[in-house]
């Protein structure tokens, strides 16, 4: 039996045939939505600029399921998070991903090259950040107490899922611990 206090009502992509859903499914459409935005926004062939579109739509989605939880939310703070969240994924992840990006200043080959790869890797991000936090929010965490170095390994691992995921056209995964 469903409580009252575990469904929020649909709206917009979370509508379902049955109503109300559950908050972890309400959270995992976000997150799906969200995802094939960024997948979107990896297509901007200007370097850059792809990169501040899939950051936009991962504030767009904390801010999505910081409503979803309940948990106030500070678009400040917001910012801060996601860049030491990505940071933590070190060098040769952020190298590639820059990579990646900056290809697409090669005349021709370069936007093309690009074109299959960002698409993936702002996906994959986006999802990652939308798990971890999905996760905090769950716990009862908020925005002030949420720790990136505490997550880090989490994130990584959410990262490396949410490729996989993308890349076989998915953006939902099994259960993780």
């Amino acid at each position: 039996m469903v409580t009252r206090a575990s469904t929020v009502p649909t709206q917009g992509a979370l509508e379902s045939p049955k109503g109300d859903v559950s908050k972890e499914e309400a959270a995992e459409q976000i997150i799906k939505h969200n995802v094939l935005w960024s997948a979107g926004a990896g297509v901007i062939p200007l370097p850059l600029l792809d990169a501040a579109a899939t950051a936009a739509v991962q504030i767009r989605m904390l801010k999505q399921l910081a409503d979803l939880y309940e948990v106030p939310f500070r678009e400040d703070r917001i910012k801060n998070i996601c860049t030491s969240l990505v940071a933590g994924l070190g060098a040769p992840v952020l190298g590639g991903i820059a990579a990646i990006s900056s290809i697409k200043f090669v005349p021709v080959v370069g936007p093309l090259l690009a074109l299959l790869a960002m698409p993936g890797s702002s996906a994959a991000l986006t999802y990652a950040v939308g798990k971890v936090f999905v996760q905090h929010f769950a716990s009862g965490g908020t925005f002030l107490d949420f720790d990136p170095k505490a997550v880090r390994e989490h994130f990584a691992k959410q990262y490396e899922e949410g490729k996989l995921a993308t890349s076989k056209g998915k953006t939902e995964s099994a259960p993780t611990s």
